[in-house]
């Protein structure tokens, strides 16, 4: 099963694409991760995507559907994949579309994690995370453990984005909507998509995104 996660920054897509891979064996495509991934790896693909870094460019569609293609290939026995943060266009999505169906491994459910603004603003101003495991705390709602050590791994590595703040983050949200809002019509049209409450209670979420891939 292969599925793409939508949502602005903070919306939790990154917390469910962990559930899922943890629970249903699924590998997570992530943009970020596959260009650090690459940039470091000395292949071909991985020299062309340092040198554009390097630069200070930014790296095409091309390079990224080549990455994809590149973990598409492997054939480790997994769940599916789960693509998170890609694609932000309609020309990305219709790029990944063609390499999937190219590669017999067609999309099957796309995901939207539904949130209100200005609730999301309130739950990432005080967000922080695991420098060594990526779980994720927050101030009010999930503060970090007393003794100072991740509840997770035991690291005592905290980090906190320097953008977490309210006028980066409307900044933030301004763009996704920007280029992002186009997928929604375009995976609704080929009746992909199904939108689930992303603020709601992470377990909760997680039950929904369950029954949408069970259903």
């Amino acid at each position: 099963m292969n599925i793409i996660l939508l949502g602005p920054p903070g919306a939790g897509k990154g917390t469910q694409a962990r559930h899922l891979v943890e629970t249903r064996n699924m590998v997570q495509l992530s943009t970020g991760d596959m260009l650090r991934e690459a940039k470091d790896s000395g292949t071909e693909m991985g020299n062309m995507v340092a040198d554009v870094m390097a630069r200070g460019d930014l790296v095409t569609d091309e390079i990224v559907i080549g990455l994809i293609r590149e973990k598409l290939e492997d054939t480790t026995d997994h769940g599916g994949f789960i693509f998170d943060g890609f694609p932000r266009t309609l020309a990305q999505a219709t790029a990944l579309g063609e390499l999937l169906e190219a590669t017999g491994k067609p999309l099957d459910h796309v995901i939207q994690l539904g949130v209100d603004d200005e609730a999301l603003v309130a739950r990432i101003s005080g967000r922080s995370t695991c420098g060594n495991c990526g779980e994720v705390y927050h101030d009010v709602t999930k503060p970090q453990p007393a003794d100072g050590k991740c509840e997770k791994c035991g690291a005592s590595d905290f980090k906190r984005r320097a953008d977490d703040n309210e006028e980066s983050l409307r900044n933030r949200l301004m763009e996704y909507y920007k280029k992002t809002s186009p997928l929604l019509g375009y995976y609704y049209a080929h009746n992909m998509l199904t939108r689930v409450d992303g603020l709601a209670d992470i377990k909760e979420v997680q039950d929904s995104i369950t029954k949408v891939l069970d259903a």
